[in-house]
């Protein structure tokens, strides 16, 4: 009897609290073919996704609303409205991977409820997912092997004047070898982005828990930090060089808190978009500190500073670049700006240790730099 009661209450407590957050019509399930994506908040049903047609299905409770559209992949899809104020749209098929978008109510950009927040051109967005096939395993969580941690902490920066956050992955192993110490790869965003990025949208402990667990990378540490100078409301203006605060505040602090390899052959540093441009900055400038770079995206040269300007002078003596550098690994999407003719330019110049990869059928979006890192890690610290 006290089971029965104790139910009874469970249930209507449940029902009570559902009632509460719900607002407006229920939503009627996904036609057939459709289901709620990956993405969605819990219990969302919208958006939904055919995995075949590679469309989504999109709703919006809103009565009072005159005019709604979706804004998804640089379209904007005009939603229309039933008699109870359900405002619906079909997108297009879209590219596999990973899109931000937004729901534009009278004209204002809005987060879809329904979605996770993901930070992308600096505001949470919200994100869908279209899923690709067993291609894209490699990037899903597999029950079936050890998995690493991502630790989310604060450094202090006194270049910056502040604390700043970075997310760490360690190794499934790190906590069972006390004694080992591991390489390190720093892994940087884009612009409009932050150091949770690569965790959330770029599925980091995924990919490097599959690639360690079948020896194809070595165990290795990721840090991926804000790649932004931020202020706080103490200190208002922005200061100091992101590159500097990479090599003189973050670098010592992850050798003092976590179990590295100090010397330049086991640090690795990469990024996409702004973040490569990043890592090709900081490596100029720090070239003691790292032998393996890579560029996901990211391998810009304005057209006045030339092979031998550009970063500061990092290509102009290439017999010292091959020396100081074991890898350099450029990767891009196919259907982005595509720096080939640059690695080609690069070669001539006599830079020799270039592993140029593309990501067929991507632009400048998670899913080519999801494939970039699977296809980077591997190749680091051997």
């Amino acid at each position: 009897m006290k089971k029965s009661v104790l139910l009874f209450a469970a249930v209507l407590i449940g029902s009570v609290v559902s009632a509460q957050f719900r607002q407006g019509p229920e939503l009627e399930p996904p036609p057939e073919g459709f289901k709620p994506a990956s993405t969605n908040t819990f219990l969302a049903p919208y958006p939904a996704v055919n995995a075949q047609t590679r469309q989504a299905i999109f709703k919006v409770i809103a009565p009072t609303a005159q005019n709604i559209q979706v804004d998804l992949a640089g379209k904007k899809y005009d939603m229309t409205k039933d008699e109870e104020g359900i405002w619906t749209c079909t997108s297009d098929p879209q590219v596999v991977g990973f899109h931000y978008y937004a729901i534009l109510i009278d004209g204002v950009a809005v987060m879809d409820r329904n979605t996770l927040a993901f930070f992308g051109s600096n505001w949470e967005s919200s994100g869908i997912e279209i899923p690709e096939g067993p291609e894209g395993d490699y990037y899903r969580f597999n029950k079936n092997i050890p998995h690493g941690h991502i630790r989310s902490i604060h450094y202090w920066s006194e270049i910056n004047g502040l604390e700043r956050p970075v997310n760490v992955y360690v190794p499934a192993e790190y906590e069972k070898n006390p004694d080992k110490k591991y390489p390190v790869m720093y892994l940087v965003h884009g612009w409009g982005e932050d150091e949770n990025g690569w965790s959330n949208q770029g599925h980091l402990a995924n990919i490097m828990d599959g690639l360690i667990e079948s020896g194809e990378a070595v165990p290795m540490i990721v840090v991926m930090p804000s790649g932004d100078i931020k202020t706080n409301s103490a200190v208002r203006e922005a200061t100091g060089n992101i590159t500097d605060i990479y090599a003189n505040d973050l670098i010592p602090f992850i050798d003092r808190t976590f179990r590295t390899l100090t010397d330049k052959d086991h640090r690795a540093m990469a990024g996409l978009s702004r973040g490569g441009f990043q890592t090709c900055l900081t490596v100029s400038a720090h070239r003691d500190k790292f032998s393996w770079m890579g560029t996901f995206s990211g391998l810009f040269v304005r057209g006045d500073d030339g092979i031998e300007n550009a970063f500061d002078g990092l290509f102009k003596d290439a017999d010292a670049f091959n020396q100081q550098m074991k890898l350099f690994f450029v990767s891009t999407g196919t259907e982005e700006r595509n720096p080939k003719e640059l690695v080609e330019t690069l070669k001539e110049h006599g830079i020799h240790n270039i592993v140029f990869h593309e990501s067929q059928g991507t632009a400048h979006e998670w899913l080519t730099w999801r494939r970039a890192l699977n296809e980077f890690a591997p190749k680091i610290f051997k």
